[in-house]
């Protein structure tokens, strides 16, 4: 399992970053990204406290990407968050999407896929428009685990086989209950419609790599 979107206590989750490291390494898992909720108050503590960890990145037993998930930022207002959080070092940029489960801004989807992005988490019912956004910039669409964010899996799915939309699955973990196995994963993308996950796990590994080497 590569997850490319985990919290640590840096925002809302549980676990300090080098246990929830470990506690991925210990799963078998083979790379992450911690992704902590973000906006104008806090990118720049956000990845700060990354900068600290990032110079012993090589003696943890895991690859690790250090980012954010810009997270409920007005829509005409994202941009310049992604911006911040690049000149900031984030190594990775998530963007909280259209959940059901939550009441994130109408628009936030369509303007954080104009942006230079590498994940659109948990997008919801996504219209074609955005869709049709994603594929053409190789924006990834998130396929969650997390509980209320999983609810429109299954058309996020549908939909971006239609438009030709790159998927990822994550967990969006924010306590040691969420961590998952890659066997778990597996489980979880045939789950939503996907007969063959092998692509939807090279995609994590593609993306993992493709930033590794800018570190």
């Amino acid at each position: 399992m590569i997850d490319l979107h985990l919290h640590s206590v840096f925002s809302d989750g549980e676990l300090l970053p080098s246990e929830l490291i470990r506690r991925m390494a210990d799963l078998g898992n083979e790379g992450m990204a911690i992704t902590d909720h973000a906006d104008f108050s806090n990118i720049s503590e956000i990845m700060a406290g990354f900068g600290r960890l990032k110079e012993y990145r090589d003696d943890y037993e895991i690859n690790v990407l250090f980012g954010v998930e810009i997270t409920h930022v007005p829509p005409k207002l994202i941009g310049k968050a992604v911006e911040l959080s690049l000149k900031e070092g984030a190594e990775i940029v998530v963007v909280h999407g259209e959940t059901v489960a939550e009441p994130v801004k109408k628009g936030t989807n369509f303007a954080a896929l104009n942006e230079e992005i590498d994940i659109l988490a948990h997008p919801g019912l996504i219209d074609d428009r955005s869709l049709e956004l994603a594929a053409e910039n190789g924006i990834f669409l998130e396929i969650t685990t997390r509980k209320g964010h999983c609810l429109t899996n299954g058309y996020v799915v549908k939909k971006a086989e239609e438009f030709g939309c790159k998927l990822i699955l994550n967990t969006d973990a924010h306590s040691p209950s969420d961590l998952i196995s890659s066997k778990e994963a597996e489980i979880i993308g045939r789950g939503t419609g996907i007969k063959d996950c092998s692509e939807l796990f090279k995609n994590s590994r593609k993306l993992l790599e493709k930033k590794l080497k800018k570190v």
